[in-house]
């Protein structure tokens, strides 16, 4: 089967000019370019007119790889330590240089982020039930408005 590709080395589907349009077809590709893309940050509509479909497809095809848009980021820079140290381990000079300034600035990022205190995880408010919920708005009810203390529980005003 002879295949055409554009000039930006997309393929161009053998229905075009034909009535209907058949379902789109991820292929790995696709996937690994969305991943790539993904991980510089680009918006879903760049995505989209980067792979050639439409934001709708973008989403519906490739919904498992914008579930997980914020590790791609750590994985894309995981894999360049990975290929920086198999070339180092090789000899190549180059790549252990490389390496060693990848090693300061991921060493300088942990010391920022310590620094801004981003390392703590925040605490958590302990969950409150809707019964709860609703008796610590009662404790406060009125507060604020003409009613004052008539609306608290217990409290009864004679005159």
């Amino acid at each position: 089967m002879d295949q055409d590709f554009d000039l930006f080395g997309q393929l161009v589907p053998n229905w075009k000019g034909k009535r209907g349009r058949p379902p789109y077809q991820p292929t790995e590709k696709d996937r690994n370019k969305i991943k790539l893309l993904l991980a510089l940050g680009w918006s879903i509509e760049r995505m989209a007119n980067g792979v050639g479909i439409s934001p709708a497809t973008l989403k519906r095809y490739f919904r498992a790889e914008l579930q997980e848009r914020s590790a791609m980021r750590d994985r894309l820079d995981a894999r360049r330590f990975e290929i920086a140290m198999e070339q180092s381990n090789a000899g190549n000079v180059a790549a252990l240089k490389e390496l060693g300034k990848m090693i300061e600035r991921s060493d300088q990022m942990l010391i920022d982020a310590r620094l801004r205190g981003d390392d703590r995880k925040p605490e958590k408010e302990p969950e409150v039930g809707k019964k709860e919920a609703r008796k610590d708005a009662a404790k406060t009810a009125g507060e604020g408005s003409s009613w004052g203390n008539d609306l608290l529980p217990g409290v009864h005003r004679v005159q």
